[in-house]
């Protein structure tokens, strides 16, 4: 069972009176995933710090994986003799896999492309390992991801006109190869599989309607916007989610990768944005930093030395409903492992309670007044909103 898409992969439930805002649901063999959604990053297929059970006590409904590390270690074929990372990893959930394009970009220093595919220099052991489209596809089926992104070049910022060009052309042939493959090799596994296109063409509008014009015809079941929140201003970063939301199909998911910080969520789910990862909250969890809605805290400082009070007075975490600032802050100068998994545990729920506030803001029609409210909440009254733009 090839797992091409079925009428009610993507369902839409409900979008905004007066934005761009939605909210659906994504029926996968693992569950229906309720969107917007954000995913928590669990690279080696784990989120860090977190087992699958706190996962699931604070309603986490999707998690992504990490191709490129996976097939490393422990590789996907051993994965695939497990059942694939549903089993592997005692995750019962669907999971998104990326393709290892982001790799590409951040990895720029142990690879070489070519037409073919990129040529990773293993960061493990200095070995060395081709990526190609059809090796990518390969890779995912054995994962056993329900949703799989084609192989593409997340391109650096700044680039050129003409490098955007040319690296466009190639993820195109490339989704194209995926596209292809994804039909042709069999799935392992016999649950539903689905694959995503991924825009890309930096922050030029006229590369990205090449990107658009090219993956719409391939009919993926959904669409990725890929080569943002790599240092661009944040204006660009909006501008260009708009540009490329506004022409995905609408009966199709549409994901904003490695975007970020919770204003990004606001903003890009009022454009059209459905589906979000990043490492944001769990990577400033472990360093000390937690977020709430009144803003953003970083725990470790000495104002919280003798704080009586929970991370966030509004939140209802097992961080904020056994412990307080003082005590968190005294872990994390003891060195203590359980301070970066408090944190990490505060902030997943905070982004969890955050997407959720958001589709019940779209499901009542009043997206724009939950917005302003968090903006003004979270101290951002004076940033130039969507909203108003």
């Amino acid at each position: 069972m090839n797992g091409r898409l079925t009428v009610n992969f993507f369902e839409l439930i409900a979008k905004d009176d007066t934005t761009a805002a939605r909210a659906g649901i994504l029926h996968t063999d693992h569950g229906d995933v309720e969107t917007p959604i954000f995913m928590p990053v669990g690279t080696q297929g784990t989120v860090k710090t977190l087992s699958p059970d706190e996962l699931l006590e604070n309603s986490v409904q999707i998690i992504l994986a990490n191709t490129y590390h996976l097939y490393l270690r422990p590789g996907d074929d051993l994965i695939r003799e497990f059942g694939g990372l549903h089993r592997f990893t005692s995750w019962p959930r669907p999971i998104l896999t990326d393709s290892g394009g982001y790799q590409v970009f951040s990895l720029a220093d142990l690879r070489k492309l070519s037409p073919d595919g990129v040529r990773f220099q293993s960061h493990l052991d200095g070995s060395h390992h081709i990526f190609t489209p059809e090796k990518v596809i390969e890779i995912e089926r054995n994962l056993g991801a329900d949703v799989m992104m084609v192989l593409d070049e997340c391109t650096p910022y700044p680039c050129s006109f003409e490098y955007a060009q040319q690296s466009n052309q190639l993820t195109l042939e490339w989704a194209e190869r995926c596209r292809e493959h994804f039909e042709k090799v069999a799935n392992p596994h016999g649950y539903r599989q689905f694959l995503f296109g991924i825009v890309q063409g930096s922050t030029y509008p006229e590369v990205r309607q090449v990107s658009l014009n090219q993956l719409i015809k391939l009919d993926f079941d959904g669409y990725a916007i890929g080569g943002l929140a790599v240092g661009e201003p944040k204006e660009s970063m909006l501008e260009i989610s708009k540009f490329c939301a506004e022409q995905l199909p609408k009966d199709k998911p549409h994901y904003l990768m490695g975007v970020g910080k919770p204003e990004d969520l606001v903003d890009a789910i009022a454009l059209g944005i459905d589906m979000f990862d990043c490492v944001i909250p769990t990577r400033n969890g472990r360093n000390g930093t937690v977020f709430t809605w009144q803003g953003r805290l970083v725990i470790k400082n000495a104002i919280y030395r003798d704080d009586p009070r929970p991370i966030d007075e509004q939140c209802d975490c097992y961080a904020c409903r056994k412990f307080s600032r003082a005590y968190i802050r005294h872990l994390f100068q003891a060195g203590e492992i359980l301070a970066p998994r408090l944190a990490t545990l505060h902030n997943i729920h905070f982004y969890m309670e955050l997407v959720h506030r958001a589709r019940e803001a779209i499901l009542e029609s009043r997206y724009p007044e939950f917005a302003n409210d968090f903006y003004r909440q979270y101290h951002l009254e004076n940033k130039d909103s969507v909203l108003t733009a």
